[in-house]
């Protein structure tokens, strides 16, 4: 057998040894596809599946929190996360404004935790959620944002939010159970989607019967439910 020959043979070995190793390679991506497409499937069904309603700001659920009564002709809607300083401050300015105006108007809390720069805030709603549960989530509302310079600053909230629980008078045992149901999760993350889809982009975001209003403070949102008894009027 001649040297070039030889070269040609070995040339081919090389190229059936190369071809095998891609189609060994292709067989076993398509059995991984094989194997990950259904559970791909599987847990995009179960994401859909456990993602529940959103409601518009216009709307009221069933599992929304609510201060004044039905038969008032304008909805007040409030997105806010309970470590931010500004919803602090938004809290506080409707706690004074509320007396004169809960004649008139709904007030609707919704959750709108922003995680990334208030590592505290999901926990926080959670607590508040699971108070809710017991009846008392506007007590707890109230206690977290009056406490916010406190726990804001703590490394580990959990024990510091119990002891606002406890002095709420509130099962302990039965909150952490409700701190982990998906219903108490569900309605934080399901706040958060509204909000989102409702074009909240920061907080606190406040909509007057479903128009939102820039930079709201209290002769705004005056101006606002005034505008909306005179449309409502007219």
């Amino acid at each position: 057998m001649s040297k070039r020959e030889q070269q040609r043979r070995i040339k081919e070995q090389k190229q059936r040894a190369a071809q095998k190793r891609e189609n060994t390679r292709k067989l076993a991506t398509k059995i991984v596809l094989l194997g990950i497409f259904p559970l791909l499937i599987i847990s995009a069904a179960y994401t859909l599946l456990n993602q529940g309603p959103i409601y518009s700001t216009v709307e009221i659920a069933e599992n929304d929190h609510v201060r004044g009564t039905g038969n008032n002709p304008v909805n007040i809607v409030v997105y806010a996360d309970f470590q931010c300083p500004a919803c602090a401050t938004e809290h506080q300015m409707m706690s004074q404004l509320w007396p004169s105006i809960s004649d008139q108007s709904q007030l609707i809390f919704r959750h709108f935790p922003v995680t990334n720069t208030h590592p505290h805030a999901w926990s926080a709603s959670l607590y508040a959620e699971a108070a809710g549960k017991q009846d008392k989530f506007w007590e707890m509302h109230d206690y977290l944002f009056a406490t916010q310079p406190v726990w804001s600053r703590l490394s580990d909230v959990e024990n510091e939010f119990d002891s606002y629980a406890l002095e709420l008078n509130l099962d302990i045992d039965q909150l952490k159970t409700d701190l982990n149901s998906e219903e108490v999760i569900a309605k934080v993350r399901n706040d958060l989607r509204g909000g989102s889809s409702a074009g909240v982009r920061a907080t606190p975001a406040i909509f007057v019967n479903g128009r939102q209003l820039n930079n709201p403070n209290r002769s705004r949102i005056l101006e606002a439910i005034n505008n909306e008894i005179e449309m409502i009027s007219n």
